[in-house]
């Protein structure tokens, strides 16, 4: 779809604001060369940001004899952000200010057969109020919600189409939480709010080339492509965790057999596990973040039957990293969400050992495989951003009613 002179503005003022949070206080300047954008276009760009109040000024940078440089930086207290991390065992909302700094969190546990669209709302509904309740913010202050929910969405429609895990089809998710929730609503999955959460604040910073290994219960792959978000031509891109690894292999919810997700998601590694050693009490059969949380616990400790489950799972785990190697040739393969942060140093160090028995030699070594640095929860933070996307966005349709069409140079945009 081409892409209006108000999108490509909206695109060019939320990389501005990306790198002013990124790097305040930073110039005028120092932003143009960042973004590849004309100081024209900065300061255009700077001046509606300040008008906004997201940014601030905040002196003169020391000059070498020149004219002194304006320096801005965000405006932390200028609005708050919220952003909901919907998973298959949980519920996690996190409210931020613009510095995307946490201001509260919330949980809600999700059992086995309560993810029900009425019961998950109501769920993503009372974690939103307790985290406003929390940080005391007025409902004014509140820019908006991104929710990230598994599987594929319509981020435009609002709909989630499809989530293999819960049997969803075609859920309106954004209409039934407009029904709770009086603040913006931006729809997305954690493969592209995990992503956004690297380009911003982690590993991926940056980079030009990024893949985001999505480890939970369900499985995917955030892709950043030249410098940003990778959504594919349906916001599919990233489906990696549906690939299919073994054939003839493990059924999965999807329909088909042998896919990524049923060897390397949270239920896959329980089956290591239990295939390796059936009575373990490592297995908490109806309780995957505590059995996760258990297998952790003993490979730190060097249980025997621990380690050979990461092994195994950084196996399968470690041929999958290879073909996205193979075939992206990215800079940086980062481990994130919950089973990755679990696991961490013994998963990282076997799935190493295992993209380098499949990886090819080249591509492998330009690529570093690292767990995600991000020390709040990324799936949330990637989803605040959507919300603070969508705030910048309603702002340039607001503008072009009282000003023609403007156009500059494109940005990427994350």
């Amino acid at each position: 779809m081409k892409r209006t002179s108000r999108d490509i503005r909206t695109a060019n003022r939320y990389e501005v604001l990306r790198q002013i949070i990124a790097e305040s206080p930073a110039s005028r300047q120092e932003l143009a060369a960042a973004t590849g954008l004309s100081l024209a276009t900065v300061a255009t760009l700077v001046g509606e940001l300040l008008d906004l109040r997201m940014i601030t000024e905040v002196g003169f940078e020391d000059s070498a004899g020149g004219r002194p440089r304006g320096l801005v930086a965000v405006n932390a207290s200028g609005g708050a952000l919220i952003g909901v991390d919907v998973a298959e065992t949980y519920v996690h909302v996190e409210l931020f200010d613009l510095a995307l700094n946490v201001l509260a969190r919330a949980d809600e546990g999700m059992r086995p057969g309560e993810s029900r669209p009425e019961r998950v709302v109501g769920q993503v509904a009372a974690a939103v109020g307790s985290v406003v309740a929390q940080a005391g913010v007025e409902a004014a202050r509140v820019l908006g919600v991104g929710v990230s929910v598994p599987g594929q969405v319509d981020r435009d429609s609002g709909i989630a189409e499809y989530a293999p895990n819960w049997d969803w089809h075609d859920v309106p998710l954004l209409d039934l939480l407009a029904r709770h929730i009086a603040y913006p609503l931006h729809l997305d999955n954690p493969l592209r709010a995990c992503a956004v959460a690297e380009l911003w604040f982690g590993a991926a910073r940056g980079r030009g080339d990024a893949v985001v290994v999505n480890l939970g219960t369900g499985v995917g792959a955030g892709l950043a492509l030249g410098g940003g978000l990778h959504r594919g031509v349906s916001n599919s891109a990233g489906e990696w965790g549906h690939t299919t690894l073994v054939l003839d292999g493990r059924p999965c919810h999807c329909g088909n057999h042998g896919c990524v997700e049923t060897y390397v998601g949270a239920p896959g590694i329980m089956r290591n596990l239990r295939e390796i050693d059936p009575r373990s009490p490592l297995l908490h059969p109806e309780d995957q973040t505590a059995t996760i949380d258990a297998l952790a616990r003993a490979a730190a400790a060097r249980d025997p039957v621990a380690l050979e489950a990461v092994r195994d799972t950084a196996r399968y785990l470690g041929a999958g990293i290879a073909d996205l190697i193979n075939l992206l040739n990215p800079e940086v393969v980062v481990l994130s969400s919950w089973v990755a942060a679990r696991l961490g140093e013994p998963l990282l160090t076997e799935v190493r050992r295992a993209v380098a028995r499949h990886a090819l030699r080249r591509p492998l070594a330009a690529t570093e495989i690292v767990l995600s640095p991000i020390p709040t929860d990324p799936v949330s933070l990637g989803a605040a951003t959507f919300a603070l996307e969508g705030a910048l966005r309603s702002v340039g349709q607001r503008a072009a009613v009282r000003r023609p069409r403007e156009g500059s140079r494109t940005a990427p945009s994350a």
